[in-house]
């Protein structure tokens, strides 16, 4: 695929600049009917017509779609015209995906993007896109270890190298766990938390999730809060250190805005606060990204109700400014 050119000079579609879910135009609208998801997926990605609309891909336009996962924005990027270079570090993920025309696989991550690319003569893409954490491969296999609704052993890995959730949960010690559970979850009974997983380790080493997640809600003052398992934000502390996710955020942002070409548009979504306030941050002190949403966008009512992870998604959009 070559180097891209400036988009900056092409009329553009307008982008969205409300949280409100956009009506999507009659090419928007093409590319989301059925035929634009061939293979395995069964239901549109999270916020597809607001991607689309923030992306504005063209035929012969290079994206980078850095979190690729089962590739559902990338098939839209795909039928738009576009050349897809598909970032992940799930090497399970990958052999998931056929063989996709215009689409190039790179096992990575994204936060070495420019490397990556630049090991395969890129230096410039006309639009990057971020589906940050993890995926619903990823959360639909029990085995991987990130859910504490089914039994599976305590993984939690993204690419299966590295600590695992295991390590972190039997080796940590207790103030340190406490302040993971407290910084990447945002959990204010760290601490108790902490010291419930200590006193179980002591006794026999935690090697489920479901085991884990009882370990938790026991130790929870009131048990579920607003109808919330209490393990769920336990769970994800431990899944953003043990893959150091926002580490990866900020480096990929970084990355991304490196190899955008003037014109080009960087798209993000994000499923909690703290990655919402990194890119939020990041694109503020970047003045040579320009916003191209004053507030998030959020899901509408009705793909809120067709589709459970979109509940939570927030979607940054920005535009690189300059002329070639």
């Amino acid at each position: 695929m070559p180097t891209t050119k400036s988009r900056s000079s092409r009329p553009r579609a307008q982008t969205p600049r409300s949280s409100a879910r956009p009506s999507a135009d009659p090419d928007t609208h093409d590319l989301l009917t059925d035929d634009a998801l061939p293979g395995t997926l069964s239901h549109l990605p999270v916020l597809a017509a607001e991607v689309l609309e923030a992306l504005d891909p063209q035929p012969g336009e290079v994206f980078v779609d850095g979190t690729l996962g089962g590739a559902g924005h990338t098939r839209l990027l795909l039928k738009a015209g576009a050349q897809v270079y598909g970032i992940d570090q799930d090497p399970y993920a990958l052999s998931r995906l056929g063989e996709l025309e215009g689409l190039t696989i790179v096992q990575g991550n994204y936060r070495d993007m420019q490397t990556l690319l630049a090991e395969r003569g890129v230096t410039q893409v006309d639009g990057v896109l971020l589906d940050i954490g993890v995926s619903s491969f990823q959360l639909d296999d029990a085995q991987r270890g990130f859910s504490y609704h089914t039994e599976a052993p305590l993984d939690m890995r993204m690419s299966q190298e590295g600590e695992s959730a295991y390590d972190v949960v039997n080796d940590t010690p207790v103030d340190e766990l406490a302040a993971i559970i407290f910084e990447y979850g945002e959990e204010r009974h760290s601490r108790r938390i902490a010291r419930a997983i200590e006193a179980e380790r002591e006794r026999v080493p935690i090697v489920t999730t479901t085991q884990l997640a009882e370990i938790v809600k026991r130790a929870y003052p009131g048990g579920h809060a607003r109808g919330i398992h209490p393990a769920r934000r336990t769970f994800q502390a431990l899944r953003i250190h043990v893959n150091d996710e926002l580490g990866a955020l900020r480096a990929g942002l970084s990355a991304a805005a490196d190899v955008l070409a003037p014109g080009g548009r960087l798209a993000v979504i994000s499923f909690h606060s703290l990655e919402d306030r990194i890119v939020k941050r990041f694109l503020k002190g970047h003045p040579e990204l320009e916003a191209l949403t004053k507030r998030p966008i959020e899901a509408g009512d009705d793909e809120r109700a067709r589709n459970p992870r979109a509940r939570s998604a927030k979607l940054r959009a920005a535009r690189r400014g300059g002329e070639a």
